[in-house]
């Protein structure tokens, strides 16, 4: 039995829909992101970096979303997460979820936290450059996709779609979506009727995607 704390719309996004994905038991504890609960003595506790996702495994917390689906992904080697171990396409996955989680995860921490880096909640050059930053990522995306998709591991689903997916999600009320590339919008229509991504739509009751 695994146990996630996640919050609503937040980095555990994914790892909650892989939990769906595996069809392990597991159950949800929600941290309220938007009351601080995060901040807790209690949560602290668990992840000292008042961050989500924190998922319970063995009774052990383990943190940092890119680390928790490559664990999921090796514990449950015939869920649909990762190719095969030692595999060329099981490098690739490594790559792809690596380079997610530093080039838009580590981006949108920014974005979404400026003050984490500049000391100030309002730098519109720091914004600007970050944007960009998201922004060329995208299009490097959209060109992946449009030339091997409809996944972005080709012909085969796994854990990198569940990821890009949730920092798609993140750029909805930019200036200039994820979804305002071709490929891309192809892409989230067809990830969003994804089983797994509805069920965690449905149950932490996201909208605005």
């Amino acid at each position: 039995m695994y146990t996630l704390y996640y919050g609503r719309g937040t980095a555990s996004l994914a790892i909650h829909a892989a939990l769906k994905e595996i069809g392990a038991p597991y159950q949800l504890v929600e941290v309220d992101i938007e009351a601080g609960q995060q901040r807790s003595p209690e949560y602290l506790r668990i992840n000292p970096q008042g961050k989500v996702p924190a998922l319970i495994i063995d009774g052990k917390p383990f943190t940092e979303s890119a680390a928790l689906m490559m664990m999921l992904a090796e514990r449950h080697p015939q869920s649909n997460l990762a190719p095969p171990a030692a595999s060329l396409a099981r490098a690739e996955w490594y790559e792809l979820i690596m380079m997610l989680a530093n080039s838009l995860g580590n981006n949108f921490r920014l974005w979404f936290y400026p003050a984490d880096l500049a000391g100030t909640k309002e730098d519109s050059a720091l914004r600007s450059a970050i944007q960009q930053r998201i922004e060329s990522t995208w299009a490097m995306l959209d060109a992946r996709l449009a030339d091997n998709g409809p996944y972005l591991l080709g012909e085969s689903f796994s854990g990198a779609d569940l990821m890009l997916t949730m920092y798609m999600r993140w750029s909805r009320n930019m200036a200039r979506p994820a979804t305002a590339w071709p490929a891309l919008q192809k892409y989230a229509d067809m990830m969003r009727a994804h089983p797994s991504w509805r069920h965690i739509t449905q149950v932490e009751a996201l909208t605005g995607w």
